[in-house]
């Protein structure tokens, strides 16, 4: 069910005025995640003899707020309405799975690099930034100048802590650091905008060559572990398929754009021939490659079974049925609409995911039975 919201712009400090939104039920929400977390390895809660160091490269997947500090905007409500119960600067209505992965190692959430308030990078750091793609190199925030920023913080914080400043990252711990990497569903995406599907297949490549550059320039700074994610269903994306124009013969049985996913595949299969290729390559490194894909669309095509509903609809957003979503009214915009129930709901805004979805991929991940090898995050916890 779906509830109107009026006046969602006018804001002070997060505060609506002149509106109102409705929180998920808080039973509600703690049934979801009580009936999935638990599927977690309890290995995976693992007591690291060091606080773990995480550096973080993406794109709204896991950007924890850099967007957010690097433009100086503060996302208006119902996002981070479930677990923050206030805008939280992510493009979610509570945790990212970088947020679940974090906990699973029983650390705080990364910290963006670009947050300029009292940062704490004595865990990590994280560079992903809303919108960023492989390419155009050299536009804020491609993974390029994402990687920049990183070798620039590898050069810089060592120095700073022998010149007495905390909270930061010390010289061997970037050995010890785990690299985990979430990028180019926006170049997809963006790919789709303006070419045939044939043309976005012959840039795929390209997006691939940067992803091996930027891993081999961590590699070169001394960077020994990553944990690498594929890209997911976007043709599932309510997103796209509101917007797409498309025939009958281009939906699968599950109601997802093929060509996207076809793509999608695509890429995938390159970037996971990429991680082989580095691991022969590399010496000393241990490469995670982690089916996102499958973990995501998994839950789309059998959502009933997790307990979801309308798998292919935005919880947020505007239009109604079938997937409630308006390029020009989002999430938070006057004129949207928002679930009663969002922990029901797989996508929240038409692009980015639910927490309870979130938390259900953070378990597959945590499985190790979507990674190749089949580390789990708890290797790396006892090798930092």
């Amino acid at each position: 069910m779906i509830v109107a919201k009026e006046n969602a712009s006018k804001l002070d400090m997060g505060v609506v005025k002149g509106g109102r939104y409705l929180l998920v039920p808080f039973f509600t929400l703690y049934m979801i995640l009580f009936l999935y977390l638990p599927l977690l390895p309890h290995s995976v809660h693992c007591q690291c003899t060091k606080t773990p160091i995480i550096f973080n490269f993406g794109d709204s997947n896991s950007d924890t707020g850099g967007y957010a500090d690097g433009v100086g905007l503060n996302f208006a409500p119902p996002n981070g309405r479930t677990y923050f119960h206030q805008p939280a600067r992510r493009l979610s209505d509570g945790r990212l799975m970088i947020d679940f992965l974090c906990e699973s190692l029983n650390t705080d959430y990364l910290t963006p690099y670009l947050n300029s308030l009292e940062p704490n990078f004595t865990n990590g750091v994280n560079f992903a930034i809303i919108g960023s793609a492989t390419l155009p190199r050299y536009v804020p925030f491609s993974l390029f100048v994402q990687v920049s920023q990183f070798l620039r913080f590898r050069y810089r914080s060592p120095a700073l802590m022998l010149n007495g400043c905390k909270d930061l990252v010390g010289d061997e711990d970037f050995e010890n650091a785990l690299y985990t990497i979430d990028i180019g569903q926006n170049d997809l995406a963006a790919s789709f905008d303006n070419l045939t599907y044939s043309q976005v297949i012959e840039r795929i490549p390209s997006f691939i060559t940067e992803i091996k550059n930027a891993i081999w320039n961590i590699y070169e700074k001394g960077g020994k572990k990553f944990w690498v994610h594929n890209t997911g269903p976007l043709g599932c994306l309510p997103q796209k398929l509101a917007l797409l124009a498309r025939n009958a013969t281009e939906l699968d049985k599950h109601g997802c754009l093929q060509p996207l996913n076809n793509a999608a595949k695509t890429f995938n299969a390159q970037l996971r021939v990429l991680c082989e290729q580095l691991r022969r390559e590399l010496i000393n490194v241990t490469i995670v490659y982690v089916d996102i894909y499958s973990i995501k669309y998994d839950l789309i095509a059998n959502a009933s079974n997790y307990g979801f509903e309308s798998p292919l609809m935005a919880c947020c957003g505007n239009g109604g049925p079938p997937y409630n979503y308006n390029a020009n009214i989002n999430c938070g915009r006057t004129g949207y609409t928002v679930c009663h129930e969002g922990s029901k709901f797989i996508s929240w805004d038409g692009v980015h995911y639910t927490e309870a979805a979130n938390a259900i991929f953070a378990s597959k991940i945590l499985s190790t039975h979507y990674s190749t090898p089949q580390l789990s995050f708890n290797f790396f916890c006892n090798n930092m």
